[in-house]
């Protein structure tokens, strides 16, 4: 059976509200016309991201996010998403947003990277930030 899991890896970290965010990432799937496989969230350090982004991607950079799309079938979002919680908590605090906040948008973009959407040109940076703010709003209206 398919489902959305969390896990962390060499920090302690305690996702808020699993359940409910685990809700709000299958109806993001669904509203994005694909069917929810098999996504786990891996919650870890800077570091540790740092690592898996120059073992498998070979860059040198820390980032907040790295997604590995591991779908087999069509329609069928799969994967594997790693989060910084430090970078989260850093790019919350330049940007003065919510952790919470940042954590939550960070989660979906995720999500959005898996039903194909890219973010290396401006145009495709505006369309990627305008479903992370619907998704996050449906967040919002659904607490």
């Amino acid at each position: 059976m398919p489902s959305v899991r969390f896990f962390t890896e060499d920090i302690s970290f305690k996702l808020p509200a699993p359940q409910h965010t685990r809700n709000w990432i299958k109806r993001a799937i669904k509203s994005e016309g694909f069917h929810p496989g098999d996504i786990n969230y891996i919650f870890c350090s800077d570091s540790y991201l740092h690592q898996i982004n120059l073992q498998y991607l070979n860059h040198d950079t820390y980032t907040d996010i790295v997604t590995f799309d591991s779908s087999e079938e069509t329609g069928v979002i799969s994967g594997d998403i790693f989060v910084s919680v430090e970078r989260i908590r850093e790019n919350a605090k330049s940007l003065k947003v919510k952790t919470d906040d940042e954590l939550h948008r960070v989660i979906i973009h995720g999500v959005l990277h898996l039903a194909g959407y890219r973010d290396k040109k401006k145009n495709e940076r505006a369309l990627m930030r305008e479903r992370e703010d619907a998704y996050l709003a449906l967040r919002k209206r659904s607490t």
